[in-house]
């Protein structure tokens, strides 16, 4: 005798839907506020520098032009933020990784009899800070101050992505791992290299973005510490075009000149927005596959 199953059907009710749509109508009005504004920007990159200032820009190019993106390639000062920017993006993510995930294989042994100590008091510091005028007083006092160093060694690790690396560790790589490279001779260090590196990709590629997405957009630290032109990062040279470009009245003497610059002005500052974005638009890609399971895996605790 042959049973047939009959195939059930979960159904939604009105509330639900109605619900549901709410959700999808809050989503999209968001996106569409995230998004207007980044459209613009890119639109009034390529636009015609008089169309800009005329404000007849919005969502596509008026007299598409490059002449924004040539202006960003000879003006030094953008060329050398961008350099400088590179720099700390490269080093600062290079040492960011190497110093928390020490930390965290350190912490994560439970043959560490101090690592609880340790987690506490990195803790503490998320929570306590001792403020902006020690960090500077500190800074100063090590020589760092003018130097690359000032924007690399104060924040070379985030206490947050160091709990997130431990816990990956803890609950992602077999302590019976270390357990047999230990009766094969296998240092701990050596087992760090060979074994807890490779098997924490996952984590490392999330880290990597979190840190180099913090090193690009970093600026606080370059207006305590940077006075050097020469090495300040893209973001300071970019709020010095968005925030302190300033005209003075007094000083018009030429209406069209003054027109001209304006227009170039501002093209120049559409420009360097979307340059500067455009390192984190190419990082996210490449980490994105895992970037999911990094988080969950990381943040959940076993």
């Amino acid at each position: 005798m042959l049973f047939k199953h009959k195939k059930t059907q979960i159904t939604d009710n009105f509330r639900d839907r109605l619900f549901l749509y709410f959700i999808y109508g809050v989503l999209t009005l968001l996106t569409v506020i995230i998004l207007l504004p980044l459209i613009y920007v890119v639109a009034a990159s390529f636009s015609d520098p008089q169309a800009v200032i005329s404000g007849k820009v919005f969502l596509w190019p008026v007299k598409p032009t490059l002449r924004g993106y040539e202006t960003v390639l000879t003006y030094k000062p953008i060329l050398i933020g961008f350099r400088n920017s590179l720099i700390y993006l490269v080093l600062g993510t290079t040492v960011n990784i190497s110093m928390t995930m020490l930390a965290a294989y350190a912490l994560s042994r439970k043959e560490f009899k101090a690592s609880r100590f340790l987690s506490v008091l990195f803790m503490i510091t998320m929570i306590v800070s001792g403020g902006i005028v020690p960090l500077y007083l500190l800074v100063n006092a090590l020589h760092m101050d003018n130097t690359i160093w000032a924007m690399i060694i104060p924040n070379a690790i985030s206490v947050w992505n160091l709990m997130i690396a431990r816990t990956y560790i803890q609950n992602q790589i077999p302590n019976d791992l270390y357990e047999v490279a230990a009766i094969d001779g296998c240092t701990p260090f050596g087992y760090f290299w060979r074994v807890v590196l490779p098997l924490s990709k996952p984590i490392i590629a999330v880290l990597s973005l979190y840190y180099g997405v913090a090193q690009w957009n970093s600026y606080f630290n370059a207006m305590l510490f940077i006075n050097n032109p020469n090495l300040e990062p893209l973001q300071i040279k970019l709020r010095q075009l968005l925030v302190l470009n300033t005209v003075d009245p007094t000083m018009i003497t030429n209406v069209e000149q003054l027109i001209a610059k304006q227009g170039i002005t501002d093209l120049l500052k559409f420009s360097t927005i979307v340059v500067a974005s455009l390192p984190v638009l190419l990082i996210y890609p490449l980490v994105q596959k895992h970037f999911v399971k990094g988080m969950m895996i990381g943040s959940v605790k076993g």
